[in-house]
């Protein structure tokens, strides 16, 4: 019995360490475990995928839907998409919310609980999804699952909210890293899209979840990179205009594909089983004349990048990976789109290596190195996520000399989709034509970044709105800050505790035999309260004030069902001094 008191403890004293900003090695050890729980998660995801596909394509290869028949090339995506549409129709809207704006979305609204449903139906759902041949990416159900993974951790040991934005953070970069073989890029990721903050107490735990899942893939995938490309480097300064204009290009094509996808998803087409449908045959009628658009496309990838596709087909599929997966997009395919915009990149880069090397063969360089710094250009454009764009690219090619001409193409073509065409990522775009807005501003992200038991006053004694003199002198004994009244047994105000005992002091002097005293009455600093547990964040906190429009709050712990103890107080003020004495 000592023992299990002992380890209660020890769990007790975790979690209210961890509502600090700078519990940093307590959010290390759960970086380790999220990027465990991830790397099995993702092993899990990408065999459900991988295995199916290898008896079902010719050759065994996961990724050959380019020599299927005809016939099975249109009914494959058409019979997986009348399969999703079926399971989404039998869910309700918040139950069918997945993906990377799902993730983003319960962040921002929920402080990062991700519901067990949706993270369900996003592992069979995706995996359904690349089974069928859709044009879509594994990127995005791995960032749900991952961040699903390492907050349902987080829920079941009923850690504070503040901690548990940091698990989702350490579950997105362990997916990415996981699944890619990308750990920096993993990690830069998660800060820069989804996280939208750089700080170290967020850095350290994540770059822990996305080593340790990396390591994990390592031990069956091997630490090969996904493309395997011989050493490309910028020739001359005389190519640094065909950069850029690579870079104008990705802009154009990613300002074309936010909007293309935001126009379908606007667009009225019926029941999320009509528009699933409705994709699989898009995909199933394109892949007729153009099968590359099926799958993720990592081996048309490949071919680009060895030159073993010519111009007119690189271009062709360009358009058709581009509209079909826009399309997808905003068909509600639950499935992901960094995928897509890679070979929408490798593609573009393709064709325009071609085209130097028609127009100015002295100039020219390999059509790979072309190829890299599309698919760089599309993603940082289509993501607005630069850093995380480049260091994808170095991680998935292994080729530190594209850095310099990939950190131009990438920037212009950011700078081309969000200042030129106004385009803001395909991300936020998406959760704007749902009507949310994703808050970033400094005092939201700071005041999430802090538990409310970090910084409430746990000094404090309970007394009843009419109180006997005696209890409230044996309550003064242990000189609490604050006085907590109920009344019916529910906190009602707080009363500054030195006011209450002023009055003590006034009934001693003046020799009155009152028996009780009326704590609402007496004059002191007295404010009504409203209720936020103790897992809330100062965010949440600060939201509570202002809705209920309360003063103080009183911190409450659930022990058990229907037994709930006040456990702190924080006041409008204290919310206040944090922030403006933390920065």
């Amino acid at each position: 019995m000592a023992k299990w008191d002992f380890d209660a403890f020890t769990l007790a004293t975790f979690r209210q360490r961890l509502a600090h900003v700078d519990a940093l090695p307590q959010l290390a050890i759960l970086g380790v475990l999220c990027g465990a729980l991830t790397g099995i998660v993702m092993l899990g995801f990408r065999g459900a995928i991988e295995v199916p596909l290898s008896f079902v394509l010719p050759g065994g290869d996961s990724e050959n839907f380019e020599d299927l028949p005809v016939f099975a090339r249109f009914a494959l995506p058409v019979v997986g998409g009348l399969a999703i549409g079926f399971v989404l129709t039998r869910l309700s809207a918040e139950n069918r919310s997945v993906g990377v704006t799902h993730v983003m979305e319960r962040l921002s609204r929920h402080q990062g609980h991700l519901p067990l449903r949706n993270a369900l139906l996003q592992f069979f759902g995706g995996a359904l999804v690349l089974i069928s041949g859709h044009s879509s990416g594994r990127e995005g159900p791995a960032i749900h699952l991952g961040a699903a993974s390492s907050s349902l951790l987080g829920q079941a040991l009923e850690l504070p909210n503040n901690s548990i934005r940091t698990l989702v953070g350490c579950g997105t970069a362990a997916a990415i890293a996981a699944s890619f073989n990308t750990p920096v890029a993993g990690v830069i990721f998660a800060m820069e899209v989804v996280m939208m903050e750089y700080s170290p107490a967020s850095f350290i735990p994540v770059i822990l979840a996305a080593v340790t899942a990396t390591l994990l893939t390592h031990l069956v995938y091997g630490a090969e990179p996904a493309f395997n490309v011989p050493e490309l480097a910028l020739n001359s300064l005389w190519e640094i205009p065909f950069v850029a204009l690579l870079g104008l290009a990705a802009g154009l094509l990613a300002a074309i594909f936010i909007r293309l996808a935001r126009s379908v998803a606007d667009y009225p087409l019926g029941s999320p089983w009509q528009r699933v449908a409705l994709a699989g045959v898009l995909t199933g009628t394109t892949a007729i004349i153009v099968p590359q658009v099926m799958g993720i496309g990592y081996d048309t990838v490949n071919a680009a990048l060895l030159g073993e596709i010519g111009i007119a087909a690189v271009i062709l599929i360009m358009a058709s990976k581009l509209l079909v997966s826009a399309c997808s997009v905003g068909l509600g395919v639950p499935a992901g789109l960094i995928g897509p915009t890679l070979v929408i990149g490798a593609t573009l880069g393709a064709a325009l290596g071609y085209l130097v090397a028609w127009v100015f063969p002295d100039y020219a360089n390999n059509p790979g190195f072309y190829v890299l710094l599309g698919m760089g250009a599309m993603m940082g454009a289509t993501l607005q996520a630069p850093l995380a764009a480049l260091m994808a690219i170095l991680e998935l090619s292994a080729n530190p000399g594209i850095i310099l001409p990939a950190m131009l193409a990438i920037v212009v073509a950011a700078m081309t989709a969000s200042e030129v065409f106004k385009s803001r990522s395909i991300f936020l775009t998406t959760l704007e034509a749902r009507g949310f807005r994703y808050l970033t501003d400094p005092l939201t992200l700071a005041l999430q970044k802090v538990g409310v038991s970090g910084i409430m006053e746990r000094s404090l004694a309970r007394l009843a709105a009419v109180t006997s003199v005696e209890a409230a002198r044996t309550a003064m004994q242990d000189d609490p800050r604050w006085i907590v009244i109920t009344r019916d047994n529910l906190p009602t105000a707080v009363l500054n505790a030195a006011d209450l005992s002023r009055q003590l002091e006034i009934l001693g002097e003046s020799g009155g035999n009152a028996d009780a005293i009326d704590l609402l009455e007496i004059p002191g600093l007295r404010m009504d309260v409203a209720l936020v547990d103790q897992r809330a964040t100062l965010q949440e906190a600060r939201e509570r004030v202002e809705q209920t429009g309360m003063e103080a709050l009183c911190i409450t712990r659930t022990s058990a069902p229907m037994i709930v103890s006040v456990v702190g107080v924080l006041t409008r003020q204290d919310i206040d001094d944090y922030y403006q004495f933390s920065h």
